[in-house]
């Protein structure tokens, strides 16, 4: 095989080990109590440094919980939720319409029908969403925080950054769910971990091995169609 040829099959193969990897990151919702070692934590969130941003300004900070500081945070923000007792850095009250609607309802149905919960069963709906605050099981969750004097475009950073730790986990073995209601809690989560108030939290993503026997993982959400979100302009 000439050198060209083969470099041209190495580029297929990872074009392909790359799609996979893409197809194969998914938001789990359950979690083996394994934990994650700690050299593969720093292997998974040292790739993930290599993510780009504005003027390479790299504005994420991220503190990753685990073990007992985990639990006493879980314990703190589940219980303030259900007295509502919810501080946030950044409103929460966009609204869908249009297509956007329909694919918000359909993942939510996917969900509940994969959970066996349904439409009219507020009491079971209301605690499924109880379990993001219990990070789903998971024995890690990672919190993203932008520093305030940064705006939308650096918040387009972290979220760049996001992406490149999740497939990073994908590409490790660990399954991750990426939670903007854990951003519902920033006071609370600042506090307990000691996190600098100028650092405003973006949202969390709870992340460790996947428990493959929990029904709420059988639920797959598809994707719009290329031309749907895609223009290619050439005149």
């Amino acid at each position: 095989m000439s050198e060209a040829a083969t470099v041209q099959t190495e580029e297929a193969l990872s074009a392909e080990q790359f799609r996979a990897l893409v197809n194969e990151r998914r938001s789990v919702r359950a979690f083996l109590e394994q934990p994650v070692s700690d050299a593969l934590l720093h292997s998974v969130f040292d790739a993930a440094q290599q993510a780009p941003s504005n003027c390479n300004t790299q504005p994420w900070q991220v503190a990753v919980v685990s073990g007992a500081a985990k639990e006493r945070l879980k314990a703190r923000i589940s219980g303030d939720f259900l007295q509502g007792k919810m501080t946030m850095d950044f409103p929460y009250d966009g609204k869908y319409e249009g297509v956007y609607k329909e694919r918000q309802y359909d993942a939510a149905k996917q969900l509940y029908d994969a959970l066996g919960i349904s439409r009219e069963d507020k009491a079971a709906r209301g605690e499924a969403f109880y379990r993001n605050f219990e990070f789903f099981g998971a024995p890690h969750v990672a919190f993203v925080f932008l520093p305030e004097h940064f705006g939308i475009r650096e918040a387009a950073d972290l979220g760049m950054y996001a992406q490149n730790l999740m497939l990073s986990m994908s590409a490790h073995g660990l399954a991750s769910c990426p939670q903007t209601a854990l951003s519902f809690f920033a006071d609370q989560i600042r506090e307990e971990l000691a996190i600098a108030d100028s650092n405003k939290l973006l949202f969390g993503i709870s992340f460790g091995y996947e428990d493959r026997t929990h029904p709420a993982n059988s639920c797959r959400t598809g994707r719009a169609a290329l031309d749907s979100a895609v223009q290619f302009i050439t005149e």
